[in-house]
């Protein structure tokens, strides 16, 4: 430590060294302490025997070691001198020093058994002037705050002692009556400058009161706290007594004998039974207006609030459950048959695992009133949880206790709710889930949908096992790609189609039209639709998969039946016919296909599948001069893109077609266009649609407009099979299509629909291109290749773009 000050002195001498633990010596300060090891007790002898009584002390940088070396003490100290000393029975010394000046250790060395060290002593003698007379001043009344805040020091009986008139005897003797730590205190006495030592003196002082302060405003607020707690259990305890004299209970008895009794009544097993009763007697021993008294109390009414044994009795005669859900919905045979199959089981099998039913289907065909509809008929009570954009996984399972204003998940919720252990759960818009970062919500439905599991349910809140396992699960969806693999795989998936026109006619006829005609208080002999008037409504107002515009549209002519009846009460009977229609509905929203129309060129009718039902979906290819180039537009997919690609490879591999110029692809620029292009569009079984029209387009023969198609095309002609069939040929019969070209490999699927539809549509299974230009093109024959035209029998010199 290099010392270039000119108001320091130093001088050389030889001293026996006192290692101390814990604690710091400053000059001119009185201390008092104990010297237990050998070779401190040798150095105080050594000292005693020495002319000036004088020893030099040294704090320790750890002051566990019992045997310090050179490294293990700082390198100053301070010089003191032995005032008293009183030898104890068990060998060790009560010193009393005081301490002279500060010294820095330039050597230590051994005399005998005696520490002894070369040290330089520093005498200050630092000059008083107006500036430090100043800061003395400033320091003392901080030291006064903090003296009068500290109960351990008198301030009036220290001032007395300190001497203001020598900056450094008055630094030092302030820093060895500071409560801060031995870090601190020796970083004081290695600042040699009196001034800086003041300095940081009035900074520790600064923080000291600062602590003291928040301390004594922290014991005030602890005061009046335990004070007012005391004081309210003081008047809870004479209520108490008063309530007791005058032979009350109070409302606080009351309430623990009431959900005592709730837990009684509630039939809950062993396991929530003792997890019920531990948590009323916490309870009891609560304050009664502490925090965790209300979640405590929350708890134990959501466990005696949720059902635990009571059941719905069962309606399992199955003549009974078939005329319920015949007088709710038409048709949806397949459903009605699974729910009649289950109530077999139960009756031959007294306890079966629970069911996991997923009716997927388009908007508007009855899947959520359907769920509702079997609930009827079983006999159960019925619940209904939306699941559409829910993104929290606490959603289902619930927030643990921990949090402030935690509930249950939806699930233990709607099972309070239904207020039996055997309800018909619907999870409505089980496909339009999300995931954040709060958690995946489908992954949480995995334990409550999977029947091996879901009889122990863990709720976060209940934190108790839970049967769910009697509940009869329907899940609604409209498409099933967006569902996790590992939900759909423990639902049993029921597809609902879209109504045809004679289904929709008797829905409209039994169901929705009644239903308006009441909503609106009509009588049903006052308003009559026509058959025909049905029928127009239905085609050319509505173009949908399900019944929901229907219903609109109906309810719309029953708002202006109303107000004629209102209006003229001479009015009589209102009779709905077709030529009506207009009056109340304004001009036709679809026109029908007129028989006859015009086939075009370059444009082919296709069919596709979207979520709400299937659609006609035409394809228009434009041939143009030009170098080859390929437009595609219509916002198509990445997939219906390669389609294209592919139709086009298909084509000029195919040049051997009459009437195609073999160097059309390098001389035209072709244009594939599918119209409504604002409405995204992908999926492969556009490929016959697209390779139609271009071969349309190319050898200038038109398209026939009475035919649709479907289905997936490869680079050498072949028509694979598509999805979502069903639903595309719906869409095809209710735009009055006669004919639709289908992959051969999709023939199964034609036993799905109704016999109505099969009996009015024909349908052409092919497995090649050839097949379907034979059957689409309207033009004449020959420009088509018969059935000996293949890939490499063209002419001698292979046409452009042959694969070979």
């Amino acid at each position: 430590m290099p010392i270039q000050k000119s108001f320091i002195e130093k001088s050389p001498e030889t001293l026996p060294v006192v290692p101390l633990r814990d604690m710091v010596v400053f000059p001119h300060m009185m201390a008092p302490f104990l010297v237990g090891r050998e070779s401190s007790v040798k150095a105080l002898e050594t000292a005693l025997d020495g002319p000036g009584k004088q020893i030099f002390l040294v704090t320790q940088t750890d002051p566990k070691v019992d045997e310090p070396q050179r490294d293990d003490m700082h390198e100053l100290g301070v010089v003191a001198k032995v005032v008293q000393n009183l030898q104890l029975p068990n060998g060790n010394v009560r010193v009393l020093v005081e301490g002279i000046s500060r010294a820095k250790v330039l050597k230590l060395h051994r005399d005998g058994d005696t520490l002894m060290a070369d040290v330089e002593i520093y005498t200050v003698d630092y000059p008083m002037d107006e500036r430090v007379e100043e800061y003395i001043a400033k320091v003392l009344g901080v030291f006064e705050q903090y003296a009068k805040l500290s109960h351990h020091l008198a301030f009036e009986g220290l001032v007395s002692t300190i001497k203001t008139d020598e900056v450094d005897r008055f630094a030092d003797q302030l820093a060895a009556h500071l409560m801060v730590s031995t870090i601190e205190k020796q970083a004081l006495l290695e600042l040699l400058n009196p001034y800086e030592r003041l300095q940081r003196l009035h900074d520790l002082l600064d923080v000291e009161v600062e602590k003291v302060n928040i301390d004594k405003r922290i014991n005030v607020q602890v005061k009046r706290q335990m004070e007012k707690a005391q004081k309210e259990y003081y008047l809870n305890e004479k209520i108490k007594a008063i309530h007791q004299e005058l032979g009350r209970k109070d409302d606080r008895s009351d309430e623990v004998e009431e959900l005592r009794e709730k837990i009684e009544q509630a039939g809950l097993p062993e396991a929530v039974r003792e997890k019920a009763d531990q948590e009323l007697k916490r309870l009891e021993a609560m304050p009664p207006v502490s925090a965790e008294a209300t979640v405590s109390r929350n708890y134990i009414e959501w466990l005696v609030a949720v059902p635990w044994k009571k059941k719905s009795r069962e309606n399992r005669k199955l003549a009974r459950a078939q005329k319920i859900l015949d007088e709710d919905h038409y048709g949806l045979d397949e459903i009605k048959e699974r729910v009649l199959e289950f109530l077999a089981v139960r009756q031959l099998t007294q306890q079966t695992q629970s069911s996991i039913l997923c009716f997927v289907g388009p908007p508007g065909v009855g899947k959520s009133s359907l769920a509702k509809s079997i609930a009827r008929s079983m006999g159960r009570k019925f619940v209904r949880l939306s699941l559409g954009g829910v993104r929290d996984e606490a959603e289902i399972r619930g927030h643990r206790r921990t949090y402030i204003g935690a509930f249950p998940g939806q699930i233990i919720q709607m099972m309070k709710k239904a207020e039996t252990v055997n309800p018909v759960f619907l999870l409505d818009e089980i496909d339009k889930m999300a995931m954040d970062f709060r958690g995946d919500p489908s992954a949480a439905l995995l334990e409550v949908l999977d029947p091996e599991h879901n009889g122990a349910f863990l709720d976060h809140y209940l934190d108790v096992e839970y049967d769910l396992s009697k509940v009869m699960f329907i899940a609604t969806a409209n498409v099933t790609h967006s569902i996790p693999p590992a939900l759909h795989d423990r639902m049993e998936t029921i597809q609902l189609t879209g109504y045809t026109l004679s289904e929709k006619l008797e829905i409209a006829r039994q169901f929705l039209l009644p239903k308006q005609l009441e909503k609106h208080g009509l009588k049903k002999k006052s308003v009559r639709f026509d058959d025909e008037a049905m029928k127009g409504l239905i085609e050319g107002y509505t173009r949908e998969a399900g019944v929901r515009n229907l219903e609109r549209e109906i309810a719309k002519i029953c708002r202006k039946v109303a107000r004629k009846v209102v209006e003229d009460d001479k009015a009589g009977k209102v009779t709905v016919s077709a030529g009506s229609l207009d009056d109340y509905l304004g001009k036709v929203k679809h026109r029908r296909r007129e028989k006859g129309q015009e086939a075009e060129i370059g444009v082919a009718t296709g069919l596709a599948w979207t979520q709400v039902g299937g659609e006609l979906l035409e394809t228009e290819v434009g041939l143009m001069q030009g170098k080859g180039k390929l437009s595609l537009t219509g916002k198509l997919g990445e997939v219906m893109q390669e389609s294209a690609r592919a139709a086009v490879s298909y084509l000029r591999s195919r040049s051997d077609l009459r009437g195609v110029d073999p160097d059309f692809a390098a001389n035209h620029d072709l244009h594939i266009h599918v119209p409504e292009g604002a409405i995204p569009k992908d999926g492969p079984s556009a490929g016959i649609t697209m390779a139609t029209a271009l071969v349309s387009a190319v050898t200038q023969v038109p398209v026939r407009k009475d035919l649709a198609m479907t289905g997936e095309i490869t680079l050498r002609g072949k028509v694979l099979p598509v999805g979502g069939l069903k639903h595309k040929i719906l869409a095809a019969y209710r735009a009055e299509i006669t004919e639709i070209i289908l992959p051969a490999a999709n023939e199964k699927d034609l036993e799905e629909l109704p016999e109505e539809v099969r009996e009015k549509i024909q349908f052409h299974l092919v497995e090649s291109m050839d097949e379907v230009l034979r059957i689409a093109l309207d033009g004449d024959p020959s420009t088509v290749p018969g059935p000996e035209a293949t890939m490499g029998e063209s002419s001698p010199e292979p046409p452009l773009g042959t694969v070979q």
